[in-house]
């Protein structure tokens, strides 16, 4: 059996890590390439990497933050935030991520997958989508919409139809993050998580809301999902890495220690 994959998250802002709720109200937690290390040297499976006002901003990624913390890791390394074209991907790479995620670029230019997973190969691009739960119509008749520019913008995209399309332009993984549930600890939406893990064939990653190794539990029980994303829990160190596998190996969940 698979093993599930635990994967602390850096939100970049301004070249601090920052976190907040529902993406609003950040506060500064700390170094990047401090947490990376601490958070690596703990026995995290990848870590993740977003630059989280690169996109509405309308600007490049911090590439010499993004080589800062590359140098501290020995672990896979995610990195994502203003992403749009193949360049843009191939700076990131070169800089030291493994994959890169994309995310507004790709509602924005859906070739940007194909092209990405192309060029680099589809275990190099992740699918980031930042999702709200809205009432079920005709255009999102799955009651989950997609955003883009930080969850600032709405774009009128069901998501459960945008991570199938994703994974069929070259998309070899998916990243789906609950705006509902960001920063709230209140649990994964593990309706959401489990209706797109269920449909399509690549490993799927749940994130908002995760506050406590319980909420992990029920996630990899009661989905198909590959990995969890972790933030606010591990930066305030109310919980740790180790503490969080051996709870899931106490519920008989396959994790690495």
């Amino acid at each position: 059996m698979l093993t599930r994959r635990i994967i602390p998250c850096l939100d970049v802002r301004a070249g601090l890590v920052t976190k907040g709720v529902r993406f609003k109200d950040n506060l500064d937690v700390g170094d990047p390439a401090e947490l990376a290390r601490l958070y690596g040297e703990e026995g995290a499976d990848e870590l993740v990497f977003y630059d989280i006002t690169a996109s509405n901003e309308k600007r490049d990624i911090f590439v010499d933050v993004v080589r800062r913390v590359a140098r501290t890791l020995f672990i896979p390394f995610t990195v994502g935030g203003g992403l749009r074209t193949l360049d843009d991907l191939r700076r990131v790479l070169l800089a030291g991520a493994e994959k890169v995620s994309i995310d507004s670029g790709a509602v924005r230019n859906p070739d940007l997958i194909t092209a990405g997973a192309r060029a680099f190969g589809s275990q190099c691009i992740m699918l980031s989508m930042q999702v709200l739960k809205v009432p079920v119509s005709a255009r999102i008749p799955s009651g989950y919409e997609v955003y883009i520019d930080g969850g600032r913008l709405a774009t009128g995209k069901d998501a459960v139809a945008w991570a199938q399309e994703g994974v069929e332009r070259g998309a070899g993984e998916l990243c789906i993050n609950s705006i509902d549930g960001d920063g709230t600890r209140a649990g994964y939406d593990l309706d959401l998580t489990g209706r797109i893990a269920a449909l399509v064939p690549v490993p799927v990653i749940a994130s908002g809301g995760g506050g406590h190794p319980d909420h992990l539990v029920r996630l990899f029980k009661e989905t198909a999902s590959a990995a969890a994303i972790l933030a606010s829990i591990l930066h305030t160190r109310d919980w740790r890495i180790p503490d969080i596998k051996r709870r899931l190996q106490q519920h008989a969940i396959p994790v690495r220690l």
